[in-house]
């Protein structure tokens, strides 16, 4: 676990991220970007093989960006701007170093981008609430198991209506948005771990690879097969380090 006290994006070129806060847990997949705000204790966690990009942002670029944990999808030219910012001319001595004034250049156009873009319902928020944490210990442990709200809500002494409620205000999802967001991040882990389609819908708990395909495509805006192609092709094109950070 760690802070730092300026706000940070976390950009994976390839492979599937997870970056875990107080409020809740961000997945990260491919041509994604994470932001964590200043100050907010966090942890990254890379599934498959990652490559993770990590940029700084000043406060004065920063207030530009929302103020709580999220997900954006990395335009072509934010990605672009992320790679020339945790590229060669970073940490390699012979490559030629941005200016000063040419970092802040790209770095505005990076915050620009952002701006711009609509967050992802990637952000999976943590309840507050005992009862609640007890459920989701137990979906995270077995993302497959089809027990219903009432069934859960027995082992940890609460009704469907008080869980419903609690889901509501807490979360603002019901319950199986929330099982549904949290299946699909579990599946996203899996595909970056060369888990095929019928394997990954079974595992994350879909009675058919067609009802997962749906509900994956709902959320992520493409097919699993897609999302598996389009990340190996966004992998080939951005062989560098495993890890680059830029601070600014």
């Amino acid at each position: 676990m760690q802070s730092h006290a300026q706000g940070h994006l976390v950009y994976a070129a390839s492979g599937v991220l997870a970056v875990h806060t107080e409020r809740g847990t961000s997945i990260v997949p491919a041509n994604r970007v994470a932001w964590t705000p200043a100050g907010f204790t966090h942890y990254h966690r890379a599934h498959g093989d990652t490559d993770m990009r990590i940029v700084f942002l000043a406060p004065s670029l920063a207030r530009l960006i929302p103020d709580h944990p999220s997900v954006f999808l990395a335009s072509d030219l934010a990605r672009e701007v992320l790679l020339a910012l945790t590229g060669p001319r970073n940490y390699d001595a012979a490559a030629p170093d941005y200016s000063r004034s040419a970092r802040s250049r790209l770095l505005r156009v990076l915050v620009d981008e952002l701006h711009e873009a609509h967050e992802q319902p990637l952000h999976l928020p943590e309840p507050r609430d005992d009862r609640l944490q007890a459920i989701a210990r137990m979906l995270y442990e077995k993302p497959g198991d089809n027990a219903t709200l009432a069934e859960l809500g027995k082992t940890v002494g609460a009704s469907t209506r008080t869980l419903s409620r609690l889901l509501r205000n807490e979360l603002g999802m019901t319950f199986y948005e929330w099982r549904t967001q949290l299946r699909i991040h579990h599946a996203l882990v899996l595909l970056a771990d060369g888990h095929d389609t019928v394997q990954t819908a079974y595992a994350c708990g879909w009675a058919n690879p067609s009802s997962f395909i749906a509900a994956f495509t709902n959320l992520m805006g493409t097919t699993p097969g897609r999302y598996r192609t389009s990340r190996q092709t966004t992998a080939r094109a951005s062989q560098l380090p495993t890890v680059a950070m830029s601070s600014d």
